[in-house]
C-alpha cells in the first residue's frame, strides 16, 4: 500500500473516531501532500522517457 494512502486512512479514522483530531487532520494533509508530490514526480518521469 502506498504511503499516502496509509496516512490518509489513519487520518480519516482518527478524525471519525474523534481521537486526536488535530493529529488526524495533520496526517490527512501530509497524505495529500505526499500524493501530489508522487503524482508530479510520476508525470515528470513519464515525460522524460
Amino acid at each position: 500500500m502506498p504511503l499516502w494512502l496509509i496516512l490518509i486512512l489513519i487520518g480519516v479514522v482518527l478524525v471519525v473516531l474523534g481521537v486526536a483530531t488535530e493529529i488526524g487532520i495533520f496526517l490527512l494533509w501530509i497524505g495529500v501532500a505526499v500524493l501530489v508530490v508522487s503524482l508530479v514526480l510520476a508525470l515528470v518521469r513519464r515525460t522524460k522517457t
